[in-house]
């Protein structure tokens, strides 16, 4: 598929590209085509995406998914325990990622240069292969302001440059995990009329899970916000989704949520009926772009979705929110 553009992607054209990513993906990706072969589905009879099969998400951790023969540019681990089994994203081509990322970021925030970028993330820091570090290093480096930048457990340094984004009224965008934001604030409360706080989810053993409810509620008093803001991607794709000021996660047009039926999972559940998480993401072109989560939640007739929690026997870990 060289001619083929996720960006171009809109709700006119949606169904007719996913579809044609999946006879590309069917035949050129040899698990999902394995995959395809054991469900005895014949790729060809495939004509709505809803009867489209998604490949569930544990095979990244056992198999190579990519739907090429080109090298591997980048490989982004998921995190997890010692002795935990990570998934992998051979990534071929990297700059559909920082495609993907940046016009997304653009399609929700603006653009990036008019924002001061702090990340508070020391656990993905202290690992390698994170995506999520990968596209805010991305991002600070776009923002082309010598005031972005990364935080570990310097919390002093990090709120005075907040108190001084604030005091020149400079639009700020602190991204954090949920535990490091929850620390610092216990130290650090603060009042924030010009900045973003986004959690990326994952307390990584460090504090017991919340819903989200109770989440943004501690980050709402200790930030003296309005609005908490989510980001929801994941290490096998190459998309993100927004919980934004309307409180419901946001696709970009080239990502889309299904929810399946937990007790058959070839089954899709109409909107607002709880179930597995299913994601469409027509960036990943050159792996495999219909992922079955362990996510639970619901979508919502306008396009949106929410994020539920996730199945009991599923690993915790990065860039998903939390178990409700």
């Amino acid at each position: 598929m060289k001619s083929f553009d996720f960006l171009t992607v809109n709700t006119h054209n949606f169904e007719e590209q996913a579809l044609a990513v999946f006879q590309y993906q069917a035949a050129r990706c040899q698990v999902y085509k394995d995959f395809l072969r054991f469900l005895n589905i014949n790729p060809k009879k495939i004509t709505a995406v809803q009867d489209i099969p998604f490949l569930p998400i544990q095979f990244f951790k056992s198999h190579a998914i990519v739907s090429n023969q080109k090298p591997i540019e980048e490989t982004f681990l998921s995190s997890g325990t010692t002795g935990m089994r990570q998934s992998k994203h051979l990534v071929t081509d990297v700059t559909l990622y920082e495609k993907s990322y940046l016009n997304t970021f653009e399609n929700f925030y603006g653009n990036i240069k008019e924002y001061t970028v702090l990340a508070l993330l020391p656990s993905y820091l202290e690992r390698n292969g994170s995506s999520l570090i990968y596209m805010i290093k991305d991002l600070i480096d776009k923002s082309e302001n010598p005031d972005s930048g990364f935080y570990m457990h310097n919390h002093q340094e990090l709120f005075d440059q907040l108190l001084e984004q604030e005091r020149k009224q400079k639009k700020t965008l602190l991204v954090g995990v949920s535990f490091a934001l929850l620390d610092f604030i216990e130290k650090h409360p603060c009042s924030l009329k010009y900045t973003i706080v986004m959690e990326t989810g994952g307390m990584k053993g460090k504090r017991k899970e919340m819903i989200r409810e109770e989440l943004h509620a501690e980050l709402k008093k200790g930030f003296g916000t309005t609005h908490i803001h989510s980001e929801y991607g994941m290490t096998e794709l190459l998309s993100q989704a927004y919980y934004t000021d309307t409180q419901k996660f946001n696709c970009p047009p080239w990502m889309k949520i299904l929810i399946r039926d937990t007790e058959d999972a070839l089954s899709l559940l109409p909107n607002e009926k709880s179930g597995g998480i299913n994601v469409i993401d027509l960036a990943n072109i050159n792996s495999c772009s219909f992922v079955a989560t362990q996510d639970l939640g619901k979508t919502y007739s306008d396009g949106t979705f929410d994020v539920l929690g996730r199945f009991d026997n599923s690993d915790l870990r990065g860039c998903n929110l939390l178990i409700q």
